[in-house]
C-alpha cells in the first residue's frame, strides 16, 4: 500500500503502519519526526508509531487507582446523587396516583390501574442493563440528559391525561424509562468512589427516595384539592427539573470508559454469588413495593379513611424512610451489609403476613411505620451488596445494571 500526502513518502507500507500513521497524525505528533523515522526504514517508522499509538492508548485508559474513599468530590458525589432519589420517591408515591385514579378519574379498576405502577418499575429496573452499559463505557452525560429530558417528558404529558391509556404510555412507559436512563448510572457513579464506605455512600444516595417520597406526596395533599391533578403533576415536573440540572452540572464520573465489551457481562451469571444473590432478590422484592402502592386505596376503600388522611400514611411510609436507608446503612458499614441485609428480609416478610391483622386506622398507623423502615432497608442494603460482589470497578455499571433488570421481572 502506497502511503504518500503528508510523509512524501514512495516505499510501501503496511497496512498496520499506516493505522498507526493515522492515530499519531490524529494525535497530533509531529509529522516531521514520522518522516524522519520512515526515511530510517519501515521497521523504525513502525517502532516510532508504536510508541506514539501507546501513548495514546495510555491517556486514554489511565487507571485513577483506588477509590478514595472520601473527599470533598467523593461525598460531594453522594449528595447530588442524593437529588436524583428524590425522582424515585415520585415511584414509592405512586399509591396516592392508585387512589386517584381509581375513586376521582375513575379510569380503570384497582388492579388495572396497579398496572401502571408495575409497568414503571419494570421499565426502569429492566433499562438499567443498557444505560449501566453505557456509563461504563463514557457516555454518562449524553445518557443521563436523555433521561431527564424523556423523564420530564413524560410527566408534562401527563399532567394533560384523562383516560387509561394516556395515563399508561405516559406514566408506566415514558417516566419509567426516563428513569431507567438515570438511575443505575447514579448508583454506578457513587460506587466508583467508595469502597470501605460504600455502605454509608450509597445509604446517603437512597435516602434521597425517602425524602422525595415525603416531598411528592405534601405536594399532593396541598395542591389536589385546590388547583386539580394538571397543575399538581406539573409542580412536581418542575422540581424534578432542578434536581436533573444539578446532577448534570455537578456529577463527574472518576474512571475512564471502557468501551469493549459486551452490553450484558454473561460471564457474570457463572459467579455463584452474584447469581444467587439475584435470585434471592427476585424474591424479596415481591414483598418491598406493595405497601407503597396499596397504603392509600386500603385505607380509604377499607378502612374509611379521607383523602388527607390516606395521604398522611404515605408521608409516613416514605418519612420513616429516612431512617430505614441511612441508619441501616450506616450500621452496615461497620457489620456488613448481607448481615444487616438478611434480617429485614424476614421482617419484610412477617410484615406482609401482620397486614392481614389491621382493621382498623389506629393499628394502620404503627403497621405503616414498620413497613416502611423494612422496605427501605431492603431498597438500601440491595444496591450495597450488589456493587460489592463486582471486583472490576470498570463493569460496575453494566453488573449493577443486569442485577435490576433481573429483580425487575418481579
Amino acid at each position: 500500500m502506497e502511503a504518500k500526502n503528508d510523509l512524501g513518502l514512495t516505499e510501501s507500507m503496511p497496512e498496520r503502519d499506516l493505522e498507526a500513521y493515522t492515530a499519531a497524525k490524529e494525535a497530533g505528533e509531529p509529522l516531521e519526526a514520522i518522516k524522519t523515522s520512515a526515511s530510517r526504514g519501515p521497521n523504525q517508522l513502525t517502532s516510532t508509531l508504536s510508541r506514539t499509538l501507546s501513548k495514546v492508548r495510555t491517556s486514554d485508559t489511565l487507571d485513577p487507582g483506588p477509590p478514595p474513599d472520601g473527599g470533598f468530590q467523593a461525598w460531594a458525589t453522594a449528595v447530588w446523587t442524593d437529588f436524583i432519589f428524590n425522582t424515585w420517591g415520585f415511584i414509592n408515591s405512586f399509591g396516592l396516583f392508585q387512589s386517584y385514579y381509581v375513586d376521582n378519574m375513575q379510569i380503570g379498576s384497582p388492579s388495572a390501574v396497579a398496572w401502571i405502577g408495575t409497568i414503571q418499575v419494570w421499565i426502569l429496573f429492566n433499562v438499567g442493563t443498557f444505560s449501566g452499559r453505557a456509563t461504563d463505557a463514557g457516555f454518562f452525560k449524553l445518557t443521563f440528559t436523555l433521561g431527564a429530558v424523556i423523564s420530564l417528558f413524560g410527566m408534562f404529558m401527563l399532567s394533560l391525561c384523562k383516560t387509561y391509556w394516556q395515563v399508561f404510555l405516559a406514566q408506566g412507559v415514558c417516566i419509567g424509562l426516563g428513569f431507567g436512563l438515570v438511575f443505575v448510572p447514579s448508583i454506578a457513579i457513587v460506587s466508583t468512589y467508595f469502597l470501605k464506605n460504600r455502605s454509608i455512600a450509597l445509604g446517603i444516595t437512597v435516602t434521597g427516595s425517602a425524602t422525595g417520597g415525603l416531598v411528592f406526596p405534601a405536594i399532593a395533599r396541598e395542591m389536589l384539592p385546590t388547583s386539580g391533578f394538571g397543575w399538581t403533576v406539573r409542580t412536581m415536573a418542575f422540581v424534578q427539573m432542578a434536581c436533573f440540572v444539578v446532577c448534570i452540572l455537578f456529577l463527574k464520573p472518576r474512571l475512564p470508559p471502557r468501551k469493549a465489551g459486551p452490553i450484558v457481562e454473561w460471564a457474570a451469571f457463572k459467579e455463584t454469588a452474584y447469581s444467587l444473590y439475584l435470585l434471592c432478590g427476585f424474591f424479596f422484592f415481591w414483598s418491598v413495593y406493595i405497601g407503597f402502592f396499596y397504603i392509600t386505596s386500603f385505607s380509604r376503600n377499607v378502612l374509611g379513611a379521607s383523602q388527607s388522611t390516606s395521604i398522611s400514611l404515605l408521608l409516613a411510609m416514605n418519612g420513616v424512610g429516612v431512617v430505614g436507608r441511612l441508619a441501616v446503612n450506616i450500621t452496615a458499614n461497620y457489620l456488613g451489609p448481607i448481615n444487616i441485609l438478611w434480617p429485614f428480609i424476614v421482617a419484610s416478610g412477617v410484615m406482609g403476613f401482620g397486614w392481614i391483622g389491621v382493621h382498623n386506622i389506629a393499628g394502620l398507623w404503627p403497621f405503616t411505620c414498620i413497613y416502611g423502615i423494612t422496605g427501605a432497608a431492603l431498597q438500601g442494603l440491595w444496591p450495597v451488596v450488589l456493587t460489592s460482589l463486582t471486583e472490576d470497578p470498570k463493569k460496575v455499571g453494566v453488573r449493577t445494571g443486569m442485577g435490576f433488570a433481573f429483580v425487575g421481572f418481579v
